[in-house]
């Protein structure tokens, strides 16, 4: 555990704010809601996880390439905790619900980082 501390110490520190904000309450506001809203703020927040998890995994990696291991932490590894997230709202709250289109909104968010960083910064990054 000490070593991913080190390695990734801001994606988990945004793992723990993606997870509070998961499963806190969120209060009424009485403002009127835009359709859909919600599904850009999970594809937001899982593009910036999934940033954050391929940015620290670039910086550690140094001039080594990342193959396999980059998409399983950089896109797998969001995906699945969205997965297992929106179960627990679904199953473990009365207050929450998991929906299926909040996962795609946040699997594509966490796809959208990956292809960035994998096909456009990786490259950047490794230019001797």
């Amino acid at each position: 555990m000490p070593k991913i501390l080190k390695k990734y110490p801001l994606a988990l520190l945004v793992f723990v704010v993606l997870c509070y904000l998961s499963f806190f309450k969120p209060p009424s506001t009485g403002l009127p809601s835009l359709p859909h809203l919600d599904k850009v703020v999970h594809f937001c927040m899982y593009f910036g996880f999934s940033s954050v998890i391929w940015f620290e995994f670039l910086r550690a990696k140094k001039k080594q390439t990342p193959a396999l291991r980059g998409w399983g932490i950089g896109f797998v590894l969001p995906v699945l905790t969205s997965g297992i997230i929106e179960l627990l709202q679904e199953y473990c709250t009365t207050y929450r619900g998991g929906e299926w289109l909040d996962f795609l909104a946040n699997s594509l968010g966490a796809l959208g980082a990956t292809l960035l960083f994998y096909y456009v910064f990786r490259k950047h990054y490794f230019r001797a």
